[in-house]
């Protein structure tokens, strides 16, 4: 029951600000997440030093016993000294397994696994807040590894402080204490010793921190570069680049073990010093012992608890010395973490965002511009479009000429650089992001599924949808026929069979239809569809057309497709070149005019357009 109430004390999952970036200092980061559990961290501190307060006394406790047994009356010693042996044998007996008790248990019970998971939970959660660019620049595999590796890292920071410094704090301050009562010449080696050893902790430790840092940066790429090869498996095998994606694994790992050599020539030499200076230690005190002795300054009891204290010292330096390089590759971590995290948010909702109130579903593009970050060649550049509440329009045009562009402009998984974008007169840059995003649907071209079961990801938009709701949107979207014979490696069937990363157990087609069914079940007033049945064969395309319709009636849609055809019925359709709008109308007008829509409807063979020569595409496209 106690330990189930103490575990209770930290909520790894209680509300924070998610929007706050953390510092960008490797202190002012840690603190940062450090600062919910500040209590326990207190208590875990003051336990600590109570623990290495007892663990320290025994050595005085052994002074006194020795001594006792070389001066008592071996008859009468138990009668004598009997509060004295009580009081031993109460330390030893119970303050100090209770001492370690309750240090185990707030450690390990109220702090560690909660401290971890709580850091990766907000890490994560600031890190979901980026824009899509944040997350098409870098490794998945590493950001992922920084946000999993940074709890640990942070908590240790810590924990390692409270557990290991502040017992050879102790240790040391016990020795000195014991030394200098009985004479600073006994108290001076040891000083000396804590002297040097600083100087050299304080000498490894910046130079294991960069190191550790770089260390830390080979490993992620590491894990990075794998990943990227297990992602794109496919890829890597239908062009049978088997050799080369070894020879970039190889050179990850190369440069990988380079950094750690180098890292650990600097623990050798740090190491090798040390051991000269503990072995100094122990003569000098040893020798000095011997000549206080023989002077009659010293006891045995006092010399035996000091070389013992000594001995715990010399090997504790080296675990210290250890823990610290461990701290300092987790500062190299952090620091690794940090630059990952703690960055401002490329796409925030502006103050007092209001919540997106759709009444008809009228999109206005008001002469936005807008480009990918290549100098000044634009991809959008003073468009405006009027599409009217429950009005189908269909976006025509090559390859790179900016539809898919429009449609993600219009999610706002990117800010426009100039004009501004606006639903039932509502500007999207002052309306919140989630409010946005829950009344516009979206079926890509690029459909990729969570590796969930099929109920999961159709109902994804929807997840309180009853099971009959996704049974219905999977029939609607022709899909229930081959969900019904799927069966994963663990043998879950139908609808609870999970799809692999990416849906990569299901073909494209089938993929396609899922995306389809979840749009149906999300049934949002705005829809996008963007290649919506590229990877359908055409007995497929046809079956579902019908729900199709069904799906848009009353909607307002912008359609994309290369395809002609699947969006002629259209209400208009906007044939657009290089981010600007060059015709307008219904297929039979556009046909009729014999301009630019006219030519490309005469040229489609097979269902394709020509993509023209240019070093942009659409990022969608």
């Amino acid at each position: 029951m106690f330990l189930d109430w103490l575990e209770r004390r930290i909520d790894p999952f209680a509300s924070f600000d998610e929007a706050r970036m953390p510092p960008k200092t490797v202190g002012g980061f840690a603190w940062f997440y450090l600062r919910p559990i500040r209590g326990a961290l207190v208590a875990l501190f003051v336990i600590a030093v109570i623990a290495g307060t007892v663990e320290s006394s025994l050595y005085l406790v052994m002074r006194w016993f020795i001594d006792l047994l070389g001066t008592a009356d071996r008859a009468t010693v138990l009668t004598d000294h009997a509060w004295g042996i009580g009081l031993a044998l109460v330390l030893v007996a119970v303050i100090r397994p209770a001492s370690i008790w309750a240090h185990e248990v707030l450690s390990n019970q109220l702090v560690v696994p909660q401290a971890t998971n709580m850091i990766r939970w907000r890490a994560h959660l600031y890190t979901l807040g980026h824009a899509l660019s944040y997350f098409q620049g870098d490794f998945a595999g590493r950001l992922a590894n920084r946000i999993v590796q940074v709890g640990p890292a942070v908590r240790e920071l810590a924990v390692v402080f409270i557990d290991t410094l502040l017992y050879v704090a102790i240790y040391a301050l016990t020795a000195v204490g014991l030394f200098g009562s009985i004479s600073p010449w006994l108290a001076l080696p040891v000083v000396t010793w804590l002297v040097i050893y600083a100087v050299l902790t304080a000498w490894f430790v910046p130079r294991a921190r960069v190191r550790s840092h770089a260390t830390a940066e080979t490993r992620s790429a590491l894990i990075g570069r794998v990943v990227d090869s297990y992602t794109n498996i496919l890829t890597v095998k239908l062009f049978a680049r088997d050799l080369e994606e070894r020879a970039a694994v190889r050179d990850a790992v190369r440069l990988n073990t380079e950094t750690y050599l180098h890292q650990f020539r600097l623990v050798t030499a740090t190491t090798s010093l040390l051991g000269v200076l503990n072995s100094a230690l122990l003569l000098t005190t040893a020798g000095a012992s011997l000549v206080l002795w023989q002077a009659g300054g010293m006891t045995t009891g006092e010399a035996s608890a000091g070389l013992a204290l000594i001995l715990r010292l010399i090997a504790m330096s080296g675990w210290v010395m250890q823990t610290v390089r461990g701290v300092f590759e987790n500062v190299g971590v952090i620091q690794e973490s940090m630059q990952t995290i703690s960055r401002p948010h490329g796409l925030v909702d502006a103050p007092g965002a209001r919540t997106l109130a759709v009444t008809g579903g009228e999109i206005r593009y008001e002469k936005v511009g807008f480009h990918y970050g290549r100098g000044d060649a634009s991809i959008i550049e003073d468009f405006s479009l009027t599409v009217r509440a429950g009005e189908r329009v269909g976006l025509v045009g090559v390859s790179g000429a900016g539809k898919s562009t429009l449609a993600t402009l219009l999610l706002r998984l990117y800010d426009v650089e100039g004009g501004r974008i606006l639903i039932d007169g509502q500007d999207i840059a002052t309306v919140t992001q989630s409010s946005l995003r829950e009344a516009v649907a979206m079926v890509s071209q690029d459909t990729s599924l969570l590796h969930r079961s099929i109920r999961d990801n159709i109902a994804y938009g929807r997840p309180d949808a009853s099971d009959a709701e996704v049974v219905r949107a999977a029939r609607l979207a022709h899909a229930d026929g081959f969900i019904a014979d799927l069966v994963d490696h663990r043998g879950r069937r139908g609808f609870e069979a999970h799809v692999g990363e990416r849906g990569v157990k299901l073909s494209g087609g089938q993929r396609q239809r899922i995306a389809i069914a979840r749009v149906m079940l999300k049934d949002a007033p705005i829809l996008i569809l963007d290649e919506a049945t590229s990877a359908l064969d055409s007995q497929v395309e046809a079956a579902i057309q019908e729900s199709l319709d069904t799906l848009m009636a009353g909607k307002t849609v912008l359609a994309i497709a290369h395809r002609l055809s699947t969006i002629a019925a259209m209400d208009r359709l906007v044939v657009i070149e290089a981010g600007r709008i060059v015709e307008e109308g219904t297929h039979a007008q556009l046909v009729a005019r014999g301009g630019v829509y006219a030519g490309l409807w005469a040229r489609q063979s097979g269902g394709f357009l020509p993509a023209r020569t240019t070093p942009f595409e659409d990022a969608a496209e």
